[in-house]
């Protein structure tokens, strides 16, 4: 189960939520971020804007999804984090547009 099912439509946003035990959480963010991905007592809380629109939201929330299908939570140094903060987006970015293209 994964977000290419999730996008063929063979599988619904709740079941592969509740396959990677997250949680969607529609808050108001500061300007710069549309949404981002933590995890707590092994849940992933996914935020997104509440003021995106809904085409915004999905795309976000595909994002947030890849970083944890990516597994980049597990992936980083804490202390090196700050510097890897482009790759790991980017790596999201491009898995998401690999992911569409393959469908597409």
């Amino acid at each position: 189960m994964n977000i290419s099912n999730l996008v063929k439509g063979e599988i619904s946003q709740k079941d592969l939520l509740n396959y990677y035990n997250a949680t969607i959480i529609y808050e108001e963010l500061p300007n710069s971020i549309q949404g981002l991905v933590f995890k707590y007592d092994s849940i992933f809380f996914i935020l997104i804007d509440k003021n995106l629109s809904y085409y915004k939201k999905r795309k976000t929330i595909l994002h947030e999804l890849a970083h944890i299908e990516l597994c980049q939570l597990e992936q980083y140094d804490k202390d090196l984090f700050a510097l890897k903060v482009n790759k790991y987006e980017d790596e999201a970015d491009e898995y998401i547009k690999f992911i569409l293209n393959e469908i597409g």
